[in-house]
């Protein structure tokens, strides 16, 4: 059995998959595999993938049925690995040559640690480094934990034995299923921060850093904020109007929203039936 098992979900990245392979290959630490799961590409990915491996038997390729969605391709990939330290590694990204070596020597030495993670370096179309985002160490289930600034960040590494320990990946999750299962990992064990560049991130048009995709993240990482408080039997109403709605501007649009309703000009237009949602409001 390998020391780490590196866990890569694919779909429609074959064509930016060799420069993460070539970082595999150039780890000062060796003994590793590397299992893939494609979720249903719909371009020559699997092709371009398997010229790339060639004959390297430390990587396996696993496929999903259909296109399946994140979460339950890379619930999978956990299932399929056989280390009992994983990570995972996008297609389109790489690791800094040492980054197994170091993550390895932090999980011996941390032996309590579910997570051992690092900062990552945001990085061009063509992996060029642009800047550093430093991520956290967590020490309390405070807002840290709840990872709206990336605490808990690339590259993000775990002991299975202690994964398992809580409820998984969700699939139902379609993005930011990380967000959630960090949260339930760091709600059983302590997680370690190692203040090292580990991780290169690849931003392109077509990732999860592009405005489109960033809203969509942000909703599901909400998802996984109301799963929490549910598992954790708190409430995160005051979260969300803090976020996003300032409260003194809350209560005024509300003290506003009731005068209108209870204006007679509403009350009339109600009557008119010019106003069909009034009872809704």
């Amino acid at each position: 059995m390998s020391k780490f098992s590196v866990l890569i979900a694919n779909y429609n990245n074959g064509h930016f998959f060799e420069k993460c392979y070539q970082s595999l290959v150039a780890q000062t630490e060796t003994d590793w595999e590397a299992i893939i799961v494609d979720d249903g590409s719909t371009d020559n990915s699997l092709e371009i993938i398997k010229k790339i491996i060639g004959d390297d038997q430390r990587v396996k390729i696993n496929l999903n049925d259909q296109n399946r969605g994140i979460g339950y391709t890379k619930r999978k990939l956990i299932a399929l690995a056989e280390s009992e330290i994983c990570g995972f590694l996008d297609p389109d990204d790489a690791l800094t040559r040492h980054a197994l070596e170091f993550v390895l020597k932090t999980h011996s030495e941390n032996p309590e640690a579910g997570l051992v993670y690092s900062n990552f370096v945001r990085c061009d179309e063509y992996l060029n480094p642009v800047s550093v985002h430093k991520a956290k160490q967590i020490t309390e289930l405070d807002q840290s934990y709840y990872n709206f600034n990336a605490e808990i960040s690339h590259f993000v590494t775990f002991k299975k034995k202690i994964y398992e320990k809580t409820s998984g990946i969700d699939p139902f999750l379609k993005i930011a299923e990380d967000k959630d299962w960090y949260m339930k990992m760091c709600e059983i064990a302590p997680v370690k921060y190692i203040d090292e560049d580990l991780y290169l991130y690849r931003i392109h048009d077509s990732g999860i850093s592009t405005t489109k995709n960033s809203e969509k993240a942000l909703f599901w990482h909400w998802v996984a904020l109301i799963k929490m408080a549910e598992r954790r039997n708190i409430s995160v109403e005051d979260l969300f109007l803090q976020s996003y709605v300032p409260k003194n501007k809350y209560d005024h649009a509300l003290n506003q929203l009731n005068h209108v309703k209870n204006s007679r000009w509403a009350k009339l237009g109600n009557k008119l039936g010019f106003f069909k949602i009034f009872k809704n409001l």
